[in-house]
């Protein structure tokens, strides 16, 4: 996948309302253009998970998954965030059937001649363990219906804080057509906490948090061409970054296509010495500069 030219990171402007501090709905509120806004399944519907009341774990009302269709930036779009406080943001079975079934409304309004964009905000640690093979099996929806409506329209994720982004959801954001992330955000198929738990304190101590963001921090990731912007935890650079990238449109070609490039970076690393996690932070130019937004 071609970079998009990419959002400074290091100018002294003030930042304005943070992003990541906000909760799911706000998120998408404060993308979505004022007066576009129609929620899908929303908590007055009252579809919860049936799986956490038998476990005694209280259900929330929109079972952890904020869906809304309107306009970003005058693009017609259909905007899910995921909520990172209810139990990680993980993915069940009714939370994932509503992301999968949207993308798919998504991807049928577009072949009918109305596009239909869609803007994933992703706060989760992946598959809700509760529901094991349920939010597994849904989650592969998810990925179908992200490559299905990325033929014809742009897919785009976006990795603020404070979970993070994690397991299967990992791979939806690798689908992405572009994904943005902040410095905050954290990206990887496993979280430092289960390395640690898996493989033991020598292999990652969970608790070094400047080695976790070295790692799996959104600056690391986009020094690594995992991620297309790289920006500050503002709510207006991230809509306006939204808003490039659904006017760039689709990429020359996706991640997901680059599987050659791929194994032959992975052949390439040497496995019989310690990884160094240091690096070197790159510049970032301006985002769309070269095509004056």
């Amino acid at each position: 996948m071609t970079k998009h030219a990419l959002v400074s990171t290091r100018d002294n402007t003030p930042l304005g309302q943070s992003f990541i501090e906000l909760r799911a709905r706000e998120r998408v509120h404060a993308l979505l253009d004022p007066g576009s806004r129609h929620e899908l399944l929303s908590p007055y519907d009252r579809v919860i998970s049936p799986w956490l009341l038998q476990q005694g774990i209280v259900a929330q009302f929109d079972d952890g998954v904020a869906v809304f269709r309107g306009k970003v930036a005058g693009h017609r779009a259909v905007v899910i965030a995921t909520e990172g406080a209810f139990l990680g943001g993980s993915i069940g079975e009714v939370s994932g059937t509503k992301i999968a079934c949207a993308l798919e409304l998504a991807c049928k309004d577009t072949q009918a001649g109305v596009p239909t964009a869609a803007v994933l905000i992703l706060d989760t640690g992946g598959v809700r363990l509760q529901e094991a093979n349920l939010g597994l099996a849904v989650i592969s929806e998810i990925h179908s219906a992200i490559v299905a409506l990325r033929r014809h329209v742009p897919v785009i994720g976006i990795v603020a804080g404070m979970v993070g982004c994690f397991g299967g959801m990992a791979l939806s954001a690798a689908l992405c057509s572009s994904l943005i992330m902040t410095r905050q955000g954290r990206l990887g198929m496993n979280g430092a906490e289960v390395i640690e738990q898996e493989a033991g304190i020598d292999e990652l101590d969970s608790a070094d948090r400047e080695l976790i963001w070295s790692i799996q921090g959104g600056e690391q990731r986009y020094s690594t061409n995992l991620v297309d912007a790289l920006v500050r935890d503002d709510v207006s650079e991230i809509k306006r970054t939204v808003a490039i990238a659904l006017e760039q449109g689709l990429p020359t070609e996706y991640r997901s296509d680059q599987v050659t490039n791929y194994l032959r970076l992975l052949r390439a690393v040497d496995t019989s010495e310690y990884l160094n996690a240091g690096y070197t932070p790159v510049s970032c130019v301006e985002y769309g500069a070269k095509n004056g937004q």
